[in-house]
């Protein structure tokens, strides 16, 4: 179990000056006492490789699949992380699962598939709550400007194994080439940071005024270059994580005057002790540590002015009328709910695209950089066609497909440390996916004397600590 000394804090003092006016004594004296406090740790399931419970946990209230822990276990050593049947999450960044749910409930945007967007998606954590939050078979796509950050997102999203995300490292203005037209965007903009103070000491550090001026023109600007793809009366959900009301509260005005939009309001509830706004009377959701049992988060959804006729509004199935269903090569590798897939193959990189979407796919390859799509099912080498961890990660494998080897605690560690493992005694030669407690890891090479570990270089645990036993790992995922 991880420990963690908690020091006092020192906050700059151009912040606490702002921070006090702005909120009032009474909250900012809460707010300074709940910066002192220790860290919330909370995780959030993934449902589609659960069934939504978590031994031990404490339910969040707005997210079904959010849980707190009475302690921090050591993630990193946790297998269960890696084969993506959880997340690592704050508490309050999970208030995007109610927003999505009352927006669906109050029919702001249809139940039936959409077409959703995650902007500023590193490292993971919204895109994989917004997509558990969709309705069935919409496609989400997910971007990240940074090409580091962009390579974190893919992995994260890669684990979270949903065929039906499309991950691109693109700025948000190289959108309008698409011609995309979405229900839903997400923008959780970059920004000063402050509401991670407590999570981040090093964000105390990077504070400045000079930092708050440039983030929240930046913020703007990211929304502006997007908006030309929200389809008029599509939702925008925009977030921060700090508490300024020039990049929270001021910012979502001026989007709703300038690039017209209305308000729209979430119920919440009292014990949530959710801050609403501090400056106006428009309806916005503050998470104040202290308060709110999470870190810092801002919150506002503003639905487009529906000034057109041009509904574009995304249907799959209408969109799968117009797409050449070619089938997949290997449709045995599939599980047969998840409907049909067309292969691609592009610089020896074989892709299973679900075929209802393939058609967008085939579109905007042409003007987004797509680092991932679908189900990468593996990379040609000579004779071999050699599976990805994509492959074994996703919800869509049919397991039964491939040899398989359960692993225990220990060869399950080395294995994520792209060490060498032993298989046990019976298993074929050729490729062979490897699993903990019966959930996919990845892909060995079974040669005989020996197996190659197939395990993403990029994706080992670096760490030399030497692990807990999986005993002492509190995080005990539900599953089928």
């Amino acid at each position: 179990m991880q420990t963690r000394k908690y020091e006092a804090m020192t906050l700059p003092s151009e912040f606490a000056d702002y921070t006090q006016q702005l909120m009032g004594r009474e909250l900012y004296a809460i707010l300074e006492k709940g910066l002192q406090e220790e860290t919330p740790v909370s995780v959030r399931l993934n449902p589609f490789k659960t069934e939504g419970g978590l031994e031990g946990g404490e339910q969040v209230p707005w997210c079904p699949w959010g849980f707190w822990l009475a302690d921090r276990p050591a993630f990193t050593f946790d297998p269960l992380l890696h084969a993506g049947l959880y997340y690592v999450q704050e508490a309050s960044s999970m208030f995007v699962c109610e927003a999505v749910r009352q927006c669906l409930e109050k029919g702001l945007v249809s139940k039936s598939p959409l077409l959703a967007a995650d902007m500023c998606a590193a490292p993971g954590g919204k895109t994989t709550a917004l997509c558990s939050a969709l309705p069935k078979g919409s496609l989400l796509f997910s971007n990240e400007p940074m090409k580091q950050r962009a390579s974190i997102l893919k992995e994260n999203i890669v684990k979270f194994g949903h065929p039906d995300i499309i991950v691109t490292n693109n700025y948000p203005r190289d959108y309008r080439k698409t011609g995309l037209s979405f229900d839903l965007i997400l923008t959780d903009v970059p920004c000063s940071g402050e509401g991670m103070f407590r999570k981040d000491p090093g964000a105390v550090d990077e504070w400045s005024v000079q930092n708050v001026e440039k983030c929240w023109q930046l913020q703007r600007s990211i929304v502006e270059d997007i908006w030309p793809n929200l389809k008029p009366g599509g939702v925008l959900i925009y977030s921060t994580c700090t508490f300024n009301a020039h990049e929270d509260e001021e910012n979502v005005q001026w989007i709703a005057d300038n690039l017209g939009a209305d308000f729209i309001s979430l119920k919440t509830l009292p014990e949530w002790n959710i801050t609403g706004a501090l400056i106006g009377s428009q309806p916005c959701y503050r998470f104040i540590p202290g308060r709110t049992r999470g870190e810092g988060l801002f919150m506002a959804v503003l639905r487009k002015h529906d000034k057109a006729s041009d509904d574009k509004t995304w249907n799959s199935s209408a969109n799968s009328t117009k797409t050449k269903k070619t089938g997949s090569d290997h449709p045995k590798w599939f599980n047969p709910n998840y409907g049909e897939f067309t292969e691609v193959e592009e610089k020896g990189i074989i892709r299973a695209i679900p075929a209802r979407w393939s058609a967008i796919y085939n579109n905007v390859k042409k003007s987004l950089h797509i680092i991932h799509a679908g189900i990468e099912i593996g990379t040609v080498k000579g004779k071999d066609l050699v599976p990805d961890v994509s492959l074994a990660l996703s919800t869509a494998l049919n397991r039964s497909v491939f040899p398989q080897a359960e692993l225990s605690y220990d060869d399950a560690i080395r294995y994520l440390r792209k060490e060498a493992v032993t298989l046990p005694l019976g298993v074929p030669r050729g490729f062979t996916l490897v699993t903990y407690q019966h959930q996919p890891l990845g892909f060995v090479k079974n040669i005989g004397n020996r197996a190659n570990n197939l395990y993403p270089q990029e994706w080992k645990i670096k760490s030399s600590h030497i692990p807990t036993s999986a005993s002492s790992l509190p995080c005990h995922p539900i599953v089928p």
